[in-house]
This record gives structure tokens, C-alpha cells and sequence, in this order.
């Protein structure tokens, strides 16, 4: 069985967040099946906007010299992404939004990955507010013809750090990274 290398990129702007424990328990998951798993927090990654000036789809790389570079050649290389974000205004985090922008190097060029996930929290209980970040990745992800949206896991009532302890959320998400 061949084992797969994870790339999970955390979008929360506060430390033990809710969406970090929601990816944490995939990560477990897919630790367990024999996965290897790789960890970015964009907490205090130094990203800047994307400038729209396409030099990446020429060059290979960012004229941007910041952590996105780095980021984006570790997306490059995996054979799975897995993003974490809370949902900002129906959206994801703008952390995550930027830097799905600055993988824009990935366009034109020849990627491993093939499956992605999201992992998103929201303080809403409803499932509404899942809708906006899955829409943004499929947006994003319909760029890449070789991968596909494979799983979306959502927490809806967590609100304050700590609030997903418990929640059946992190079971799927376990169940997910286990299935992986």
C-alpha cells in the first residue's frame, strides 16, 4: 500500500483554534493509516496579496519573495491538501484566500496532488455557512483538472477557542484522515 503524503494548511489566526483541532483529528487519522502528514500554520506566515502579474506562469515562481514560495512548493509535492479555516462572513479566512491566490505558480504546472479536503468551523450551529468556503475551494480547485474536492468536514457551533472539544465533527474528521 502506498503511503501518502498530507499537506495540511491551517487558515486560523488564533492559536489552539477550533479549525485547528477539527484538521488535528484528520491528521490522527491519517498518521494511524500509515499516512505522512505535514503541518503549515498561516498564522504568522508573512503572505503578501498576489499582484496579477502572471510572471509565475512563465517563471515557475512567485516575484513575491515571502513564505508563500516555500508554501506553495510544499503544495506542489503533496499527493493530498487539506485546508482549515473558520468561516469568516460565509467565507474563508482571508489568510486562506490569500494564499490560495498566491498558489497560482501550481497553474501551469505539473502537481502531485490529486485530492483535497476542507475542514471549516463556524460559531453558526446551522449548516449554512459551510456552503461559502466549500464554493470558494471548488472555485479554486476547478483550476487543477487532475484533482477533486474529496471531503468536506464541518463543525458548526464553535464559537470561542475550545468549543469543538467534543463535538461529532471531530470523529469525522478522524474517520476521514483514517480513510485517506
Amino acid at each position: 500500500m502506498e503511503h501518502k503524503n498530507i499537506l495540511i494548511i491551517s487558515a486560523s489566526p488564533r492559536i489552539a483554534s477550533n479549525s485547528s483541532a477539527l484538521v488535528g483529528a484528520f491528521a490522527e487519522g491519517a498518521i494511524e493509516s500509515g499516512a505522512e502528514v505535514e503541518y503549515v500554520s498561516l498564522r504568522n506566515a508573512d503572505l503578501g496579496f498576489c499582484r496579477g502579474c502572471l510572471a509565475c506562469q512563465s517563471t515557475g515562481s512567485c516575484v513575491i519573495n515571502d513564505d508563500a514560495g516555500e508554501i506553495v512548493r510544499k503544495m506542489h509535492d503533496a499527493d493530498v491538501l487539506a485546508f482549515a479555516t473558520p468561516v469568516y462572513y460565509n467565507s474563508v479566512s482571508g489568510q486562506l484566500k490569500t494564499m490560495l491566490d498566491r498558489a497560482n505558480p501550481l497553474f501551469s504546472a505539473d502537481y502531485k496532488f490529486r485530492d483535497i479536503y476542507l475542514f471549516t468551523v463556524a460559531a453558526e450551529a446551522d449548516e449554512q455557512p459551510e456552503k461559502g468556503p466549500l464554493e470558494t475551494l471548488r472555485g479554486w480547485a476547478s483550476c487543477f483538472p487532475k484533482a477533486k474536492i474529496a471531503g468536506h468536514v464541518f463543525a458548526g457551533g464553535a464559537a470561542a477557542p475550545g468549543d469543538i472539544k467534543g463535538h461529532p465533527a471531530l470523529k469525522t474528521a478522524y474517520e476521514t484522515g483514517k480513510a485517506v
